[in-house]
């Protein structure tokens, strides 16, 4: 079955070749919009909105679909506007616990069939001084939470609980127990 990735993310397109798969690249042109405002239920949803858009172009194909987001101090935090706000960001997770949410959506638009799940993981940032902050402000505004654990120069984040590749936004156990939901 042909594989298409709704995502021109760099991390989930490494992955996914990295666990051995030829996909297709379908990026959804939609702007990301909700009305959603729990990070499992926006996830979710939005993963959904991208499979679902690159399903209408490749019916046959199995489409993937996938959204991540942090979660800190009850705020919904995705990728930064600028540099100004990837410091806000910064400063808000400096040294506290954030949950990393990624909605996945697999969907077969022939056979009229779509799973769908959310992986969640805890990371513990470091308490680093603002000057470190600054310099690290303007490195990952393309990445939900404005840093990225596997860049290993980005020390953010000292502890993991859960899936690391959650964190870099493409579950792989999650992404493994839903693909065998097709391979019935």
């Amino acid at each position: 079955m042909k594989l298409v990735l709704a995502s021109h993310s760099p991390r989930r397109i490494e992955i996914l070749k990295g666990l051995g798969y030829d996909f297709t690249i379908c990026p959804s042109v939609k702007p990301e919009q909700t009305a959603y405002k729990r990070p499992l239920l926006k996830v979710a949803d939005l993963s959904a909105k991208k499979a679902l858009e690159a399903a209408q172009k490749y019916p046959r194909a199995l489409v993937i679909g996938a959204d991540t987001l942090v979660f800190c101090r009850g705020e919904v935090i995705g990728k930064p506007k600028d540099k100004k706000d990837a410091l806000r960001i910064l400063r808000k997770l400096n040294g506290t616990w954030q949950t990393v949410y990624t909605g996945m959506t697999l969907v077969h638009a022939q056979s009229k069939k779509c799973v769908r799940g959310v992986a969640k993981t805890y990371c513990k940032a470091r308490k680093l001084p603002l000057s470190q902050l600054q310099e690290m402000a303007g490195k990952h505004l393309d990445k939900a939470g404005a840093y990225a654990v596997q860049d290993k120069d980005d020390q953010f984040i000292e502890k993991i609980r859960g899936s690391r590749s959650n964190v870099v936004g493409f579950p792989v156990e999650l992404f493994t127990q839903m693909l065998k939901e097709f391979e019935k």
